[in-house]
C-alpha cells in the first residue's frame, strides 16, 4: 500500500444505516473534497437511521439526508480501497474486487442496532461506533499502513 491517501474510498457494511454512512459522513468532514469519499450496504437498509443522525449531530455533521444504498447501486468502482465494516461487506467487496485493482481492509466493527436497553445505552453504542471509526481515520490520515491493522 502506498503512503499517501487514496483518491476514492468506499466504506461498506450491512445495509448502509449506520456504520458506512457514520464513515462516509466522518471522511468527508476531514477531508473534504481531496478523496471521493461513498458507501454502500450489501442490502440499502431504511433510512436515515434516527440513532446515527442523533450522534452524528453531537459532532456536527447532519446525516439526516443520508439515502441508503446498496453495492448494485454503485455508478463507479474505481476505489483505491474499499473499507468493509462488516464481514457481509468483506464478502461482497472481495466479490467486487475480483477483476478490479483496489486494496481492500476490514475493520471490524460494532453493530450498534443490536444493542438493547434504554434510549442512552443505545446512543452510547452508536457513540462508540462513531469514536472508533473517528479514531481508525486519524489513525490512517496519520499513518496509511495503519489502516491494514
Amino acid at each position: 500500500m502506498s503512503a499517501r491517501l487514496p483518491s476514492a474510498v468506499l466504506f461498506a457494511c450491512d445495509q448502509n444505516t449506520v456504520r458506512s454512512p457514520i464513515a462516509e459522513a466522518l471522511c468527508k468532514a476531514r477531508f473534504g473534497r481531496n478523496i471521493y469519499i461513498e458507501s454502500v450496504g450489501v442490502r440499502a437498509g431504511e433510512g436515515p437511521d434516527p440513532f446515527a443522525v442523533a450522534v452524528m449531530a453531537e459532532v456536527g455533521i447532519d446525516l439526516s439526508h443520508h439515502k441508503p444504498k446498496r453495492f448494485g447501486d454503485l455508478h463507479d468502482t474505481s476505489f483505491d480501497w474499499i473499507v468493509s465494516l462488516s464481514p457481509a461487506a468483506q464478502h461482497a467487496a472481495v466479490e467486487l474486487t475480483r477483476t478490479m485493482a483496489c486494496d481492500l481492509v476490514f475493520w471490524h466493527t460494532l453493530e450498534a442496532t443490536s444493542v438493547r436497553g434504554s434510549r442512552e445505552t443505545i446512543l452510547d453504542a452508536y457513540r462508540e461506533v462513531r469514536d472508533s471509526l473517528t479514531r481508525r481515520i486519524e489513525r490512517s490520515e496519520e499513518h496509511t499502513s495503519e489502516l491494514q491493522s
